[in-house]
């Protein structure tokens, strides 16, 4: 009867597991190939900037992009946003991730991660943030994902009433 009733609840905390985590989140099913090109994008970004490659990572967005560099002030503009990831280089910043979430509809895609940042300031103290990343994608002619949005401070949220 105990083994009976230790199956049964594991039984029951595997469905609750199954339910609680969606279907896209990373680990939990087989990814599909566009949710695997998305992150394949995303690794691409990170992994450019950590080596201080710009021009690869303004390759990832579209020209019409808009990037959250600081909560509630988008930038628009492909000079903005690359002269914001230049000062940015200035910390020599790591990132990792949590976990990734990837939901694809059509040609359109959302990717959801928490992150974690440390680098080094110019001074040499050390430099350490973290934040939500949730960032659209769109499907391109040919084939590939770029971003159309990126917010980094996603866990922020604007306050008061828009009238």
């Amino acid at each position: 009867m105990k083994h009976r009733l230790h199956t049964a609840a594991a039984a029951a905390a595997m469905a609750v597991s199954t339910l609680a985590f969606p279907a896209h989140a990373e680990g939990t099913l087989k990814m599909t190939q566009d949710q695997q090109d998305v992150l394949a994008l995303i690794g691409k970004m990170t992994g450019s900037f950590e080596a201080g490659d710009l021009d690869t990572v303004m390759q990832t967005y579209e020209a019409d992009q808009t990037i959250m560099f600081e909560p509630g002030k988008p930038v628009s503009d492909a000079k903005g946003a690359r002269l914001a990831f230049e000062q940015f280089l200035a910390v020599s910043p790591k990132f990792s991730y949590s976990g990734h979430e990837v939901i694809v509809e059509g040609d359109i895609a959302v990717h959801i991660a928490p992150w974690q940042m440390t680098g080094t300031d110019p001074a040499g103290k050390p430099v350490e943030a973290a934040g939500l990343s949730v960032a659209v994608l769109r499907r391109q002619p040919d084939g590939s994902w770029k971003m159309v949005i990126d917010n980094p401070h996603g866990s922020h949220l604007m306050t008061g009433r828009a009238d």
